[in-house]
């Protein structure tokens, strides 16, 4: 699959069939993680893969989302800004989250490639997923990612923003390039 159908095919699913997917195939997700951008090549983003039910069944409690207990596994990104914070001060605290989101979307699109779905769960009560996996208190945890194979029952999609509702030429609000030209995806 090239890079341009992977982001076009990616989207988000509450809904897995319930044989558990090959694992392997989650953890190669993980690995392009690796490959983002990172600020002095210092990725801050650690994955949990969680395949016990118990713990399953107690993050999913803890989204308070009930599709999460349906997976088989679960990731769960979390970030440690220390280093960054040490290197870059205050703007560590903001280069954390961007480079999380950045390796998270590596995973997402890399998920895809390999024929698993997943949601991006940012809805959760913190101190009880830190709790159910050990993590540090000074840790963030970034999203929850139920994992499995997508049920072939239709669910609606939403439709994409149209790209000239998102672009903008040289100041905030101009939709026009000088020349004065305008930008759509079948003319890119």
């Amino acid at each position: 699959m090239n890079l341009q159908d992977a982001i076009k095919k990616r989207k988000s699913v509450r809904r897995y069939f319930d044989k558990k997917p090959d694992w392997r195939k989650i953890i190669r997700a993980i690995d392009m993680a690796r490959f983002a951008p990172s600020a002095g090549n210092n990725l801050v983003l650690k994955f949990i893969l969680v395949s016990d039910e118990k713990k399953i069944v107690k993050l999913a409690e803890a989204t308070q989302q009930d599709f999460v207990g349906t997976a088989k596994y679960i990731v769960v990104a979390v970030s440690d800004d220390s280093k960054l914070v040490r290197s870059y001060g205050d703007r560590g605290l903001r280069y954390a989250p961007q480079q999380a989101g950045a390796a998270i979307e590596n995973f997402l699109l890399a998920l895809t490639e390999q024929n698993l779905v997943t949601t991006w769960v940012g809805y959760f009560y913190d101190q009880q997923v830190k709790e159910i996996l050990g993590i540090p208190e000074n840790l963030s945890v970034e999203g929850i990612f139920p994992i499995g194979e997508e049920t072939k029952i239709k669910t609606s999609e939403k439709q994409k923003v149209e790209l000239e509702n998102i672009l903008y030429f040289d100041k905030w609000k101009n939709k026009k390039m000088t020349p004065h030209t305008t930008v759509s995806v079948e003319g890119v």
